[in-house]
């Protein structure tokens, strides 16, 4: 079978310094690369889009940033709109709009789900990222965004699908938007910085009258009388639990220590991520 670009691009390094977003700008903005695209405006594309997601509460608070662009699906919904061959799927797996053929073309547009497809009004054109084809094929061993990058958020790989299928399940990857079954080559890993909550504490213990952090407690996430996780509290007696489903109900923490005693909560998990508090131990 033939090998195919495949991209990778974990949230959790991403911090936000918008380098692939100006590498993007610097690569098109005012440069023509025909049979690939027609020069981007200086305004009102961001082919590479940063999203933002913030979690928790205080003082348990982060952000989280995405990079969306176009996705490459396999089953594009930008190519039923197309008219004319306007857009290609090509061989290795990367989808190019036409910049002559699509001229006009406002509809394909709005047929992108994931908003992946910008209106360039100057050259009545249709444009999106396109893995920078135009580099690949020109000998480069990875796209723009990917070289510019400092942290490493993006990994392109040109390999058969079946091993890429591979690479998805060993590296717990995920793609957006998966009920539209467009079966999209970008994918993303920790994925659930984005999609779910966590639910943190802290533990503390009294020591001769001093409130001290309690290091090592165990701890123990329930849920109907169920054990659903467990984890032991840091050097500063915080903890964590990670990858729940927002909106799910009320759970209970049960923490113990051999030489401190034992402290439990209760709480509800809404949409949003949460910090129960300080727990104290007591035998």
């Amino acid at each position: 079978m033939a090998k195919k670009w495949n991209m990778i691009v974990d949230i959790e390094r991403c911090d936000n310094c918008r380098n692939c977003f100006l590498a993007t700008k610097d690569e098109h903005i005012g440069n023509e690369f025909p049979g690939y695209s027609a020069p981007q405006p200086d305004r009102g594309h961001s082919w590479v889009d940063i999203k933002r997601h913030e979690r928790g509460a205080w003082p348990a608070v982060e952000a989280h940033f995405m990079p969306v662009m176009c996705n490459h699906c396999d089953d594009a919904p930008c190519m039923k709109a197309a008219k004319d061959g306007a857009i290609t799927k090509r061989s290795d797996g990367i989808v190019v709009i036409d910049p002559v053929k699509s001229k006009g073309q406002k509809e394909i547009v709005d047929a992108c789900p994931y908003g992946a497809i910008y209106w360039n009004e100057e050259e009545q054109v249709p444009q999106s990222w396109f893995f920078d084809a135009h580099l690949l094929d020109g000998g480069w061993d990875k796209t723009r965004v990917e070289q510019a990058c400092p942290t490493n958020v993006f990994r392109s790989l040109k390999v058969e699908d079946k091993e890429m299928q591979r690479i998805a399940e060993e590296e717990d990857l995920e793609v957006l938007k998966p009920e539209l079954d467009s079966r999209p080559r970008v994918y993303y890993k920790n994925m659930h910085l984005m999609t779910t909550c966590f639910v943190a504490g802290s533990v503390v213990v009294d020591v001769d009258g001093v409130e001290e952090c309690a290091a090592g407690a165990e701890v123990v996430l329930m849920r109907d009388g169920r054990e659903l996780a467990r984890t032991q509290t840091d050097t500063f007696g915080d903890f964590r639990f990670d990858k729940l489903a927002g909106n799910s109900g009320g759970y209970r923490v049960e923490v113990n220590s051999e030489s401190s005693g034992s402290a439990s909560a209760a709480f509800d998990l809404t949409e949003e991520s949460l910090h129960i508090g300080v727990l104290a131990l007591s035998a």
